[in-house]
């Protein structure tokens, strides 16, 4: 099990996700099958009607899961999204975008990740996803 800290994991997004780098993006905390992240709000991000886009939503999502997968297995920087599927359920506030991404079952080839995206502590989404892991993991 790996033994990265939030500041670690961010540092290693941040430098190999060019989406990542301008530092919106921040774990805040990780054990071995989470991980709590926040993505910052930026006026860059909102569309028509004032609510966040769901591209920005989904970058979120995704890198929480990626987290988590280093969270759990170190440094798995050729770990890629294999599958990801994402249920939009209220309009986010045009404010800071928080993430839990769980991980529901970690195995040799490939993880599969659930994330909850809040919004002023509601529930703005949900959604799954599938990470595939290198031969080495």
């Amino acid at each position: 099990m790996s033994k990265l800290t939030a500041q670690t994991i961010t540092t290693l997004i941040r430098d190999t996700v060019p989406s990542a780098e301008n530092g919106q993006f921040t774990v805040l905390n990780v054990s071995t099958t989470t991980a709590e992240c926040v993505f910052l709000y930026d006026a860059s991000q909102l569309r028509f009607g004032g609510t966040l886009s769901g591209p920005t939503m989904m970058t979120l999502a995704d890198a929480a899961m990626y987290a988590a997968v280093l969270a759990h297995y170190g440094e798995q920087l050729l770990a890629v999204t294999q599958d990801f599927s994402i249920h939009f359920l209220a309009k986010p506030a045009a404010i800071d975008l928080q993430a839990t991404a769980t991980i529901l079952k970690a195995g040799k080839r490939s993880v599969v990740l659930t994330v909850h995206l809040y919004s002023q502590q509601q529930l703005v989404a949900h959604a799954s996803g599938t990470y595939a892991l290198p031969r080495s993991a």
